[in-house]
């Protein structure tokens, strides 16, 4: 079977188009977290951005490999989520629970290229179903140190930097303003839990 007549083709090109709406959905998520003082919040979400750009010109170089010749149009037909609004802690929430959504999607796409005999797809949809895993993860600690006001206190001393000027002191709760360059608490980098 050749990859463009195939329905492993039709999911790298609805995973293509889910990946770069990921993209911009949590561009503005970071808009977001920006615009509410969370610098170091938006650049971890700034990070996922980079991983779901990577993750579309994976998606979209196997795409390319389907066909010698220009392909004009992708045949793009699956719904996609449109569930964020422009509430920060919210959008964390769902963010999580996308990310949920395309590990077991990409799971189902894996099995089946795999069926279909596209063991370098499969493989790829495997290590994508990993990577939204760990997506998930992050922006479910996300979420609920937010909501649960732990983001910036925990229950022992662990060491804060400072984001701007690279100031680090230990203890259980980060300053609310830097004590060397008056950065607010929202540069503050992020304890994230393994």
């Amino acid at each position: 079977m050749q990859l463009k007549d195939s329905k492993t083709f039709q999911n790298l090109t609805n995973a293509f188009a889910g990946e770069c709406m990921a993209m911009v959905r949590y561009r503005f998520v970071s808009y977001g977290a920006k615009q509410q003082g969370f610098k170091a919040l938006s650049a971890l979400v700034d990070d996922v951005i980079y991983n779901e750009f990577q993750h579309a010109r994976m998606l979209y170089t196997f795409i390319q490999t389907a066909r010698e010749s220009t392909i004009e149009n992708l045949p793009v037909n699956s719904g996609f989520p449109f569930k964020e609004k422009w509430d920060l802690l919210e959008n964390l929430r769902l963010a999580a629970s996308d990310e949920a959504a395309e590990e077991e999607l990409y799971a189902s796409f894996a099995k089946t290229a795999r069926k279909e005999g596209f063991e370098d797809v499969a493989g790829l949809f495997e290590n994508l179903t990993e990577v939204e895993n760990c997506h998930k993860k992050l922006f479910t600690q996300l979420y609920t140190q937010m909501k649960e006001g732990s983001m910036y206190k925990k229950p022992q001393a662990i060491k804060w930097k400072c984001g701007d000027c690279g100031y680090e002191a230990t203890g259980r709760q980060a300053w609310s303003e830097c004590p060397v360059c008056q950065a607010k608490q929202g540069a503050v980098l992020i304890s994230i839990d393994d």
